[in-house]
């Protein structure tokens, strides 16, 4: 049971002074003389949130590895989308193209090359428009002569063999998310960071509060223009990272599916909200509605004619304005005493 931002005044003193919807106007006095007013018991859903720092971008944020050598001469704008057989960039005047597939391309594949990325080579280079024989794991001369012609059209050295320094594989499109390298600069490492196309939000989730993080959970995202969209949480880590000093806590990575309008704002901070409870068909009333009594027990004066009666109540989930209550005799509807403001 959650019990932030509840404050006990004292035995048999109201709690809590919030406006709700649904007070009588006619005023009344409590045994004790304060003013006060009722408020129906309403039955309802109850959820219980709590609040997160996230940041909004895209998923697959990835280094790709760059095999090819000599000088940058060009890269792509960032934010541009490159789909299959586009360039990402080029080195020495030669373009580095992006084809589909889930196998990385880690070798040369000429003529008698055998394997799945034979393969998957050979399934883009039909989507391109060019005949490359049967696709199947085996790379034939009829293959060679698919990477050949399209080797020329794309003005690379036309060898009719596919170079590590000419592909890059992917499972999909991909978005320039930034430049690590400038025309002019040694093409070493890496040139180009890329992303996948759709948004993602990605939390960095104190450990503490793990246990609110469920993959398929829906979650809330106010997003930087205040905006609110619905999200879903697609993955939850399972290594803990930790803080950037002995001050920081241990995170671990969450992330989160969204959809709608988002703009085009990358790496911007987002508020997420997360669900920390969840109470299905109860009772609850304004928290300030709620009695101290002693041994540390709560309950609710109701209100019937002119007669009031303070009724003991159990508590259960709290979430900031309203509290859920089960009590004898209580049901929706049933008026109970709360603060006149």
């Amino acid at each position: 049971m959650l019990l932030s931002g509840v404050a006990v005044i004292g035995s048999g003193a109201v709690v809590g002074f919030m406006n709700l919807p649904g007070r009588t106007a006619a005023p009344a006095s409590s045994p004790n003389g304060a003013q006060t007013s009722s408020v129906p018991i309403t039955r309802s859903d109850m959820v219980d949130t709590k609040q997160v720092s996230g940041t909004l971008g895209y998923a697959g944020r990835r280094i790709q590895p760059n095999r090819a050598s000599g000088v940058v001469t060009a890269t792509r704008a960032e934010g541009t989308v490159v789909r299959r057989g586009g360039w990402l960039y080029k080195v020495e005047g030669k373009p580095v193209f992006l084809m589909y597939g889930a196998v990385p391309m880690y070798r040369r594949l000429g003529v008698g090359t055998t394997g799945p990325d034979v393969q998957q080579l050979e399934l883009n280079l039909v989507k391109l428009g060019y005949k490359s024989g049967t696709v199947d794991k085996t790379f034939t001369a009829v293959t060679a002569q698919a990477v050949w012609a399209w080797q020329r059209d794309k003005g690379l050295v036309a060898t009719g063999r596919a170079e590590v320094s000419q592909v890059i594989f992917s499972r999909g499109a991909l978005r320039i998310a930034e430049n690590t390298k400038e025309a002019g600069d040694a093409a070493e490492g890496s040139v180009v960071t890329t992303t996948r196309t759709e948004r993602a939000i990605t939390i960095k989730l104190e450990t503490s509060n793990q246990q609110f993080a469920r993959k398929g959970a829906r979650v809330r995202v106010q997003l930087p223009d205040g905006k609110k969209v619905a999200g879903t949480i697609s993955s939850v880590g399972t290594i803990a990272r930790p803080g950037k000093d002995a001050d920081s806590p241990a995170t671990i990575d969450v992330s989160v599916k969204v959809g709608g309008e988002l703009g085009r704002l990358d790496q911007a901070p987002v508020t997420v909200e997360l669900r920390t409870g969840r109470r299905k068909d109860v009772l609850s009333v304004p928290v300030e509605a709620l009695i101290a009594r002693e041994g540390g027990q709560y309950g609710v004066r109701v209100v019937q004619g002119g007669t009031r009666q303070v009724v003991p109540v159990e508590t259960g989930l709290f979430t900031g304005s309203r509290v859920e209550i089960s009590g004898a005799g209580l049901s929706e509807g049933v008026r109970v005493e709360v603060p006149k403001l």
